[in-house]
């Protein structure tokens, strides 16, 4: 069996307020490329986790792929109340912690996997439970499940008292407000910098901590964005609105957090690319993945964002959005 799951964009959390009785809510876009593929096999002895490319993949992003594997394959192991043994084949990788939501898709991908391998149908949001995904933003979980363009609501504040990243949050997936096909003649222009990878771990608690709550009319700024520009404009398929949304939210509420730890060089390449005639440019989650949204233009302004980063190097794509989920093959 092998499973191939997109990969997403996470344009902001929407509320690290909380004053109305809710905390994160979140908005994303699932995107074609890069992907993840991985391969299950019945085994004979333990969990076991193979790497197609291991040559030219670092030591710590094994590391990592394995840690998430092996966590999640026990965790639906235990739900299923099996004990089985499994080789999985990692036939294609993206970069952790860099923005594009590999920790959720690798686990999700580990417990479907394993839950289909036994017939055991598993909605796609108990999985997210079981794994322990989507405590902060449910964006990862929804592109998996269904992909496009995606905004969730948060949780309570009788769930999740504190403000925390995914990493640390027990709480359940967040419930889904609303899942649009975006738009699949808009590229998308995805750039990688060789930077540091995005904020996580301890790191990332103390950001949340040090910061929030984040001023109220920052979130009703936010808010209003989201819902009465960039959510009509991907309904109306109107890239300009869309393109605006996407750089007001920049500098708004715990994006604009965000964008202030970050090197100097995401704005040298944002700007770059809104030069070259980007409709919208941003970054997603802590970075350092950057993208811009644009149409017919799409090849100048990567070009300009390889300019951007040409002395520090990284990978750099036209992708599109991809309005469906993970796909398994038998």
């Amino acid at each position: 069996m092998i499973i191939t799951t997109p990969s997403r964009l996470h344009l902001t959390l929407i509320d690290l307020n909380g004053s109305c009785g809710r905390i994160d809510g979140s908005v994303g876009i699932t995107i074609k490329d890069p992907e993840l593929v991985l391969r299950l096999e019945k085994s004979d002895n333990d969990i076991n986790i193979h790497f197609k490319d291991f040559e030219n993949l670092s030591e710590k992003l094994m590391l990592e792929y394995s840690h998430k594997i092996k966590n999640s394959a026990l965790n639906i192991l235990k739900y299923l109340n099996m004990d089985s043994s499994f080789d999985f084949y990692v036939e294609n990788v993206y970069p952790t912690h860099s923005g594009l939501g590999s920790g959720t898709q690798l686990s999700m991908a580990t417990a479907k996997l394993i839950a289909d391998y036994y017939d055991v149908p598993v909605e796609n949001s108990t999985l997210g439970v079981i794994v322990g995904r989507g405590g902060t933003s449910g964006i990862g979980v929804g592109s998996f499940d269904h992909g496009g363009f995606i905004v969730d609501g948060g949780h309570s504040r009788k769930q999740k008292s504190d403000f925390l990243p995914s990493s640390v949050s027990s709480a359940s997936p967040p419930p889904l407000l609303a899942s649009y096909d975006f738009p699949e003649d808009w590229d998308i222009v995805l750039v990688i910098p060789n930077l540091e990878a995005g904020a996580s771990g301890k790191k990332e608690v103390n950001i949340f901590q040090e910061n929030c709550p984040i001023p109220l009319q920052e979130v009703q700024k936010l808010s209003h964005i989201i819902l009465m520009k960039m959510m009509p404009a991907v309904l109306e398929k109107d890239l300009e609105s869309f393109g605006d949304a996407l750089n007001q939210i920049q500098t708004t509420g715990f994006k604009k957090i965000e964008m202030e730890l970050q090197d100097d060089l995401i704005n040298q390449i944002l700007n770059e690319m809104r030069q070259a005639g980007a409709v919208g440019a941003g970054m997603s989650s802590f970075g350092p993945t950057l993208f811009a949204v644009t149409q017919n233009n799409s090849k100048d302004v990567l070009k300009a964002a390889q300019e951007a980063m040409e002395c520090q190097g990284g990978l750099s794509m036209i992708t599109r959005a991809q309005n469906t989920g993970a796909r398994v093959e038998k």
